[in-house]
């Protein structure tokens, strides 16, 4: 049996030769992180002032949700070598030599193209500006040029996942407000910490690939305090779009109940000696912010918005 771990630049077994179904090209469009992009976008899209028309709004979430897999299969074809190398991602339609990555690369190019010019025509040009430019950071910027040549790779790189709610707020404002950064510094604060939580329990698969993620190359305990200090500065970004105005009591309510169970977590992850911790803090970071952009499109879909007096 081939080892698949021998060298990044070794070849998959099937390599050039690959057909590729329908599930195969859907798996490169990465489905789970592509949910999480379209639901950001579509909190963006709810808690902006203004209407859109229900088709627009439908356009812009396919662009959103198509630009984000496309993003996912020119990073699968660019780390098709390390993938093969992780346990967490040698089962991907690359490594196991199903899709072809002359046609997986192709097949993410046309789809980007295709989601930022629909985006401009049927909706607006700013919404498609920010589209393209999250693409751009997510491909050149986080997966070509950080990945694998610094441990901020997720930091500035990461960036590119942030855009979403800002996308969605653009599609409907046709503009770029503070509310908006908000948003955006939300899910940028957020994904450090998400990431490095996964990072620490998942470290021998980046050490085995070569990735210089934070607990390979600073160790697990600097990992962990920058873990808690990104916790604790996200506090207070949470809590921000009340006080901007896109959110009601609730939200506060739940933004400070969350957050600090966020941090809680952290505090956790920092006196622990296994991977339970880590394991824990990294299911939680998802249904923190999937419940918080719940939240904001709740308050906006049930009524108008709690106010203090």
């Amino acid at each position: 049996m081939t080892d698949i771990t021998m060298r990044p630049d070794a070849q998959a077994p099937a390599e050039g030769f690959a057909t590729g179904g329908v599930r195969d090209y859907f798996e490169l469009l990465k489905p789970r992180v592509m949910s999480l992009v379209v639901f950001s976008g579509f909190a963006g899209m709810i808690v902006a002032p203004g209407h859109i028309h229900p088709v627009l709004a439908l356009t812009a979430i396919l662009c959103i949700a198509v630009a984000a897999g496309a993003s996912g299969a020119i990073n699968m074809w660019y780390e098709r070598d390390i993938d093969r190398m992780m346990q967490r991602t040698r089962n991907r339609p690359l490594p196991e030599g199903r899709v072809d990555p002359d046609e997986a690369l192709s097949f993410g190019v046309v789809l980007t193209i295709g989601s930022v010019v629909l985006m401009g025509l049927a909706v607006n040009w700013v919404a498609a500006g920010l589209l393209a430019l999250a693409s751009f950071v997510y491909v050149f910027v986080y997966t070509i040029w950080l990945k694998r040549r610094t441990p901020q790779n997720i930091v500035i790189g990461g960036a590119s996942g942030a855009f979403p709610p800002m996308i969605g707020w653009a599609a409907v404002t046709g503009d770029v407000s503070l509310a908006s950064i908000i948003l955006f510094l939300l899910i940028f604060m957020w994904t450090p910490p998400h990431f490095w939580a996964l990072a620490l329990f998942r470290n021998g698969d980046y050490a085995n690939a070569g990735v210089p993620m934070l607990p390979v190359v600073s160790g697990e305990r600097e990992t962990k305090k920058q873990m808690l200090i990104y916790t604790l500065l996200l506090f207070p970004i949470a809590v921000a779009p009340y006080f901007v105005g896109i959110a009601g009591l609730a939200y506060l309510a739940g933004s400070v109940v969350l957050g600090g169970l966020f941090v809680v977590l952290a505090v956790q992850v920092w006196y622990d000696r296994t991977d339970k911790a880590a394991k824990q803090m990294f299911v939680f970071s998802i249904l923190y912010l999937f419940l918080l952009l719940s939240l904001l499109i709740g308050e906006q879909l049930t009524g108008p918005l709690a106010r203090l007096p």
